[in-house]
């Protein structure tokens, strides 16, 4: 996880110097603190002008690429937690579900990721704009890896030909969100290692 840069913004505005920098540069230091901002204080102490601040960009930069601080929260959490959640292929499905499930609920339970990623389905309950946000830029390219891996299993004669990789993703992910967000059990990896298991009996070839 990224952690806050020492001085904070006053310091890498000194950094940084005078003059026009590439834009892309400009997008990456406001995804940093917005990731940084998110996972510190939470989606209460979030706002655009806390963003800047940090960042050491005006808000008018900000509004250029985000419509609303839903949006910037969003792409910021993502930034922030997107190298913890990459999909591994070791040719072994049942081994990747595995680790993958492992490495989100340690992002979960062992970091602020858990506490904002449910603040952030919470809020986007009521915020249309969030909702969408959520949507296109976090569940929909994460869903998208999942299915893409099962698929190539599915090539590989690991996985059933009548087996749909969308309702896996449901019954694997939706099992570690239900217990998120409705804490009657804890999230941990023996659960997500019970889950593959169990589900692996019913789907592989």
């Amino acid at each position: 996880m990224p952690e806050r840069p020492e001085g904070g913004a006053a310091a890498a505005r000194v950094r940084r110097g005078r003059g026009r920098r590439p834009a892309d540069e400009v997008r990456a230091d406001a995804l940093d603190a917005a990731g940084a901002l998110l996972l510190d204080r939470g989606m209460g102490a979030f706002t655009i002008e806390a963003v800047a601040d940090r960042a050491g960009i005006s808000k008018t930069t900000i509004y250029k690429w985000w419509p609303s601080k839903g949006a910037l929260a969003l792409d910021g959490y993502f930034h922030a937690v997107e190298s913890a959640l990459a999909f591994p292929d070791s040719g072994d499905l049942e081994a990747d579900l595995t680790a993958q499930l492992h490495a989100f609920v340690q992002l979960l339970t062992r970091t602020p990721a858990g506490r904002v990623i449910a603040e952030l389905i919470g809020q986007a309950q009521t915020d249309p704009d969030l909702a969408a946000a959520l949507a296109q830029r976090y569940s929909a390219p994460r869903r998208e890896l999942a299915v893409r891996r099962m698929l190539r299993a599915r090539e590989q004669g690991q996985l059933r030909a009548d087996v749909d990789p969308e309702i896996v993703v449901d019954q694997l992910w939706g099992a570690c969100y239900h217990r998120l967000l409705l804490p009657d059990l804890p999230v941990t990896e023996e659960f997500a290692t019970g889950l593959v298991a169990h589900l692996m009996r019913g789907i592989r070839a």
